[in-house]
């Protein structure tokens, strides 16, 4: 049942690596494949979340040898998360004719990368995965062949070789000093290990998530890269591969170095709030639409790293929720951004008020986790400090993203007739649309789900 969503996935990308994507069945194939991943990954979360972790080891070999799988309430809300996001935007780019071969073929092993990595448990395979979402991403971000796509592709090579070169440095360091690339023996084996290695160990790691998220100061790469794809690219980028930094940081922080990440409270909260202040400063400041939302991404992320600083049961479940929930307005916000017509700018001011965490959208459910984190908070200071930053970027967030409406949707109009294309990928943003307002009307099963999450993390899970 683990292998199942990875299997699907990675059997369709490979069979559909050889054919033309430019071709409609196609298209439709991979659709259907990623639509039966996501459907797996949502059946394994019902049985996750009804019996608990399920393990196994794949293609019947020993534990230690074999690529060891684990399923729990965490891996597979992001699995399911990202599939999604994959899903989305692969239809949204097919309904307009995929302009490369191989556009289809690399939105597969992008969720082959992606899937292997949330539900892995051993450090090196969670690279391994990594690396198969890198290369995959890197070539994604070329799609379109134009010379601000091939420049944000050599921008997005260059930048995450680094942070490749540093987590396998990382994952280096764990086996010397634990012995293991077993998460669950890592964690158990890190508590009882001398503090300095360790922190060190952290920190690497730290900065090599920090460089894929985008977060202040490792942030110089990201508006160059997201201005310079297409709105589907700039979707998965945001919505699906970014998914990557916000769960490395609550699996290898929260997971199996929280000693370290209580001791490192102060300085998250230091970047966290400078990646606020100064991401949503920068996107008030700017006029295109796809610079906004970049330098809105760097600013969002900042309240994930507040929420891990704060930690304990509400702190993670804080972290989880809105990096959910950040993941879905990025999706809709970049997908709606590359349309026009007053339909679409309906849409586009349901991603932005839920950006501005107003309700009923279900960022207003990421704003609430968020106050609730601050009001937690050790000392009185630092209470009052966290929520009126919280309420800061709000109404930053309110701002930046009404400006980009004003300027992008407000005297738009639907224009001349559309192509039926155009008019599909319009319903598709309009139900995007219709989801997050669905999960702020009806927002218990993902505050469940974001709980049950946070208790795996201080379950020691893996």
């Amino acid at each position: 049942m683990i292998v199942l969503p990875l299997g699907i996935v990675w059997f369709a990308a490979v069979g559909l690596a050889v054919l033309d994507g430019r071709r409609r069945a196609v298209g439709v194939a991979a659709t259907i494949a990623l639509a039966a991943g996501l459907a797996a990954t949502g059946w394994l979360g019902v049985v996750v979340l009804r019996d608990g972790p399920l393990e196994t080891v794949a293609g019947g070999w020993p534990a230690g040898v074999g690529i060891a799988l684990r399923a729990d309430a965490l891996g597979v809300l992001f699995a399911g998360l990202s599939l999604g996001v994959l899903l989305v935007a692969l239809v949204y780019e097919l309904l307009g004719g995929a302009r490369t071969r191989s556009f289809p073929a690399l939105v597969l092993f992008e969720a082959v990368g992606l899937t292997g990595l949330f539900l892995t448990a051993d450090a090196f395979s969670f690279y391994v995965f990594f690396e198969i979402a890198m290369i995959a991403a890197y070539v994604l971000t070329g799609y379109g062949e134009r010379s601000r796509q091939l420049r944000a592709a050599m921008i997005f090579a260059v930048v995450n070789l680094l942070g490749s070169v540093l987590f396998l440095i990382a994952i280096a360091a764990l086996y010397h000093v634990t012995g293991s690339l077993d998460m669950a023996t890592i964690a158990s084996r890190a508590r009882i290990a001398e503090a300095n290695p360790v922190m060190i160990t952290g920190a690497v790691l730290f900065v090599a998530f920090g460089v894929k998220l985008g977060l202040f100061p490792f942030h110089f790469w990201l508006p160059a890269v997201y201005t310079g794809t297409r709105p589907a690219v700039s979707a998965i980028l945001s919505g699906a591969l970014a998914n990557i930094g916000s769960y490395g940081l609550l699996r290898f922080g929260a997971g199996l170095f929280p000693r370290e990440l209580e001791l490192a409270a102060p300085v998250l909260l230091l970047l966290g709030t400078a990646s606020i202040l100064y991401g949503a400063l920068q996107a008030v400041s700017r006029r295109a639409p796809d610079e906004v939302l970049a330098y809105s991404a760097i600013g969002q992320v900042g309240y994930v790293l507040i929420a891990l600083a704060v930690g304990g049961p509400v702190g993670y479940a804080a972290a989880i929720l809105y990096a959910v929930v950040n993941a879905v307005n990025k999706t809709l916000l970049f997908l709606a951004a590359g349309l026009r017509g007053w339909t679409v700018g309906a849409a586009f001011a349901v991603g932005a008020f839920s950006v501005a965490g107003v309700p009923p959208a279900a960022g207003f459910l990421g704003k609430a986790a968020l106050f609730r984190t601050g009001l937690a908070a050790d000392g009185t200071t630092t209470e009052i400090g966290l929520v009126l930053l919280v309420f800061l970027g709000g109404a930053l967030s309110f701002v930046y993203m009404f400006q980009v409406y004003q300027r992008r949707f407000w005297a738009a109009g639907d224009g001349p007739p559309t192509q039926p294309s155009i008019a599909t990928r319009r319903a598709l943003v309009l139900a995007l649309a219709g989801l997050v307002v669905a999960l702020g009307l009806w927002p218990e099963p993902l505050l469940a789900v974001s709980a049950r999450a946070a208790d795996a993390l201080r379950q020691g899970a893996p």
